[in-house]
């Protein structure tokens, strides 16, 4: 559940969604100025509430406020492509937002669990706080492990804004593997997809404004499949920890387990027979997520 304002009644409404509704995990930004983002006392408050709840915070960590000012001055450079999307949120945006959350989490005694891990310096910010004790969780995405950011300066505008979204994904073409080497030594403790796809025809509102491209990537499909190509493949992971990362862990995280994340008696499990010798090709002519939903 997203919290994208924040005033006393708020925490009311929190509480009716936990006790009669199941929820048990909130999203605030740190991000989207004006729109989502949240001030540090607010998100010190929510936290606060969450932690009373016995619910986990999560968080969308970006500096929201030096990403409107990069914005405004790329813009006036005359830079308007997907490559000023990247421009304007480097990475250390991103890591300071996490060290902020983190940080709060810690005041507050909050749990934390950090979506949309994207570049190596967020993700080293979460492993040290681990380290020192900090109850916080990241989650790489599929298109942080899968790829990185040099596309947003292809010459194709439809191909660049198509990885159009935020955190970006890094310029670095070395950060997928640092993830992912993260993610099978256990500094970094589940995935998710971040999936919200557009197509050409919707990002083109951003055609002559960068900052008007719709964010997002797809995910859900390829996820399972990149992880194991890119971890178990590789002998980063093993079977076992494949399935961690991709369904044990959140379903403690999220206090599902044991009726999720485990195949026992009483256990609701989705099971999946996985084919370890399948070849593959990721395609927008085969993918489901293409096709209409109706």
């Amino acid at each position: 559940m997203d919290i994208t304002e924040w005033h006393k009644g708020m925490q009311e409404e929190m509480e009716a969604l936990v006790k009669d509704h199941g929820v048990n995990s909130f999203l605030v930004y740190l991000a989207y100025k004006d729109v989502f983002q949240l001030t540090d006392s607010q998100v010190y408050e929510v936290f606060s509430v969450i932690r009373d709840l016995g619910a986990i915070a999560q968080v969308h960590a970006e500096n929201g406020d030096i990403v409107a000012e990069e914005q405004r001055r790329i813009l006036e450079q005359g830079i308007t492509g997907p490559e000023g999307h990247v421009l304007s949120r480097p990475e250390e945006v991103e890591a300071e937002a996490v060290n902020r959350s983190v940080t709060v989490a810690n005041q507050t005694n909050c749990p934390l669990y950090v979506t949309k891990v994207m570049s190596k310096s967020a993700a080293d910010v979460i492993a040290q706080a681990r380290k020192k004790g900090t109850v916080v969780y990241g989650e790489p995405i599929t298109a942080s492990l899968g790829t990185d950011g040099s596309h947003y300066w292809s010459k194709n505008w439809a191909k660049a804004a198509a990885y159009v979204t935020s955190p970006p994904l890094s310029p670095d073409p070395t950060t997928p593997d640092y993830l992912n080497s993260l993610l099978s030594c256990g500094d970094l403790q589940v995935t998710g997809s971040a999936h919200c796809t557009f197509n050409t025809a919707q990002r083109a509102v951003g055609k002559d404004d960068f900052s008007l491209i719709p964010e997002g990537v797809n995910g859900t499909e390829e996820r399972m499949s990149i992880i194991w190509d890119k971890c178990v493949v590789t002998g980063k992971m093993d079977e076992n920890q494949f399935v961690a990362v991709t369904s044990t862990n959140s379903a403690k995280i999220f206090n599902l387990y044991p009726r999720k994340g485990r195949i026992a008696v009483g256990s609701d499990a989705d099971l999946v027979l996985w084919d370890p010798d399948v070849t593959k090709i990721i395609s927008a002519k085969s993918h489901n997520s293409v096709r209409p939903l109706f």
